[in-house]
């Protein structure tokens, strides 16, 4: 999949107008900077390989993480039964926000691939060169508090948004989805996403 030019912006006016109407956070007009004039926050992919791995596929991803965890919040099972009653602000700083860490990490480049004929090409791709090694959900949170305040299921959620798919100890993780019911809730909106959308 490519988007167009025209989609990446779509996605970042989308992003934008999100973040303004709903997170009034000191230090966010901060952290926009820097997303919009010092990242490639809007440009980049998502992944090399896999999800999201074009051209704006990081703020797609995002923007799809965002729907998911709107639909997830507002099932009436996630609101009575697991007593979730999360802020739209909370909402759209973790969906929006939870893979911040993947900016100014990708670089363009070639690989050979064998085409259907049977004989080795170059094909464009993306390699994953991360000047911050400080771990995925963790570099998030930490890029994040450097210009604003998370609360901590906030903090818990962006952190373990692999859920189980990451490389986190297991038992740590299902304390968390105890703890932080809103952690889990963007786990599997992050999954449904990257299976599903992107």
């Amino acid at each position: 999949m490519e988007l167009s030019e025209k989609q990446i912006q779509d996605n970042k006016r989308r992003f934008c107008e999100i973040i303004k109407d709903k997170v009034q956070r000191d230090g966010i007009d901060k952290l926009m900077d820097y997303l919009t004039n010092k990242s490639d926050f809007f440009t980049a992919p998502a992944s090399t390989r896999f999800h999201g791995a074009y051209d704006g596929g990081l703020a797609q991803h995002s923007l799809n993480v965002y729907d998911c965890l709107k639909d997830y919040l507002a099932r009436p099972r996630a609101r009575e039964v697991y007593k979730l009653n999360c802020s739209e602000e909370s909402a759209a700083i973790c969906a929006l926000l939870h893979d911040i860490c993947k900016v100014n990490v990708y670089t363009r480049g070639t690989r050979n691939v064998k085409n259907e004929q049977g004989v080795w090409e170059q094909v464009p791709t993306y390699f994953f060169d991360d000047e911050l090694p400080y771990g995925h959900g963790e570099k998030s949170v930490y890029m994040i508090t450097g210009f604003m305040r998370l609360t901590r299921e906030e903090a818990f959620a962006i952190r373990y948004h692999m859920g189980f798919s990451g490389i986190e100890d297991k038992n740590s993780i299902s304390k968390v989805f105890e703890m932080f019911p809103l952690a889990f809730a963007l786990s599997t909106a992050d999954m449904e996403a990257s299976y599903f959308i992107d």
